[in-house]
């Protein structure tokens, strides 16, 4: 069920705040993480729809926040496109290989790195969820430029991580163009 509510009182330097339903109620936990569409910042006194869970705790805590009149991003809305795209690069892949176009060890390449970035992003994942050590950015990128990106990009539509971070995504799709590039060049050039 969704509630309205008013943010309360907002820390912007830390990404948290409390947020109080409409018609009044216990308030509720709120963290930066739980806006659905990050396209601008919370405020105090900003209404807002959400769905509210207890923690382990027992303390109430607003996830799937969404900003009063702003369109709510649902995780069937941002479609299945990603596990597309990676089917097609695959079937690419192993038709490039099965004709003789690209060396196999490339199709396993291409297997090995994206089972470890998508390893990557699962620990990274739970790492921020426990208030663990986290895996940096510029590794998660490695990966993908090593070939790992199609286990990156299921990653952040299965796992929802790293998916909506807009710096995050500009410099993982240039490392997923750096490396389709080298790919068609090693195409190409092979026999």
């Amino acid at each position: 069920m969704r509630f309205q509510g008013k943010i309360s009182s907002w820390k912007d330097d830390q990404g948290f705040g409390f947020v109080v339903q409409n018609g009044g109620g216990e308030r509720a936990f709120l963290h930066i993480k739980a806006f659905e569409n990050r396209t601008q910042r919370p405020a105090e006194g900003d209404l807002i729809t959400y769905v509210q869970v207890r923690d382990d705790k027992g303390r109430f805590r607003a996830e799937q926040v969404c900003f009063v009149g702003q369109r709510r991003v649902a995780a069937a809305e941002s479609g299945s496109w990603p596990v597309i795209w990676v089917l097609v690069f695959c079937a690419f892949i192993v038709s490039a290989c099965y004709i003789g176009r690209l060396p196999w060890l490339i199709a396993g390449g291409y297997l090995l790195m994206s089972i470890v970035a998508f390893i990557a992003y699962a620990l990274d994942k739970s790492a921020a969820k426990n208030n663990r050590w986290r895996t940096q950015e510029s590794t998660l990128h490695l990966l993908g430029l090593l070939g790992g990106w199609p286990g990156a990009l299921l990653a952040q539509r299965v796992l929802r991580h790293k998916s909506k971070k807009a710096a995050f995504l500009v410099v993982f799709w240039a490392t997923v163009l750096i490396n389709s590039a080298v790919l068609l060049w090693v195409l190409l050039r092979w026999r």
